[in-house]
């Protein structure tokens, strides 16, 4: 199942670097799409684009909204 909060798309590749990216991605214990993400975002960083960061998902209990009592 997709994150929701990443973009999905179909991606057409020949199937000769589809096998190449899948044992690479299995010899860095990473899925085919984890490394395609990877190799990327390292394409960029060569390149000098750094991605702009995600927000990090929110984790614990939600904080009070101001002006209400949460007790």
């Amino acid at each position: 199942m997709a994150s929701p909060d990443k973009k999905s798309f179909a991606l057409r590749l020949d199937p000769a670097l589809w096998a190449q990216i899948e044992r690479l991605a299995a010899q860095e214990l990473r899925s085919a799409n984890a490394q395609i993400e990877y190799l990327l975002r390292d394409a960029l960083a060569r390149r000098g684009i750094k991605p702009a960061a995600s927000p990090a998902p929110k984790r614990g209990r939600p904080t009070a909204e101001p002006g209400t009592d949460d007790a």
